[in-house]
């Protein structure tokens, strides 16, 4: 389950009610409801399956590129 950061939206959905893609930022989700950014980390199950967890925020890429 994960729940919208937005906090005058606070939505929760479930994987099946998001669509995970990457805007350049990272993976992330937009809210069905508000339209807002949330964030996720992939993780592998036990069984090889890829789930996903909800992160509080991204790290950010320093402007030249380098790590």
């Amino acid at each position: 389950m994960f729940t919208c950061r937005n906090k005058s939206c606070g939505a929760e959905w479930a994987l099946s009610d998001v669509d995970i893609h990457n805007e350049g930022q990272g993976l992330l989700f937009r809210c069905p409801m508000c339209g807002a950014r949330n964030y996720v980390k992939p993780q592998k199950t036990k069984e090889g399956e890829v789930s996903y967890k909800q992160i509080q925020q991204v790290q950010e890429i320093p402007p030249s590129g380098k790590r």
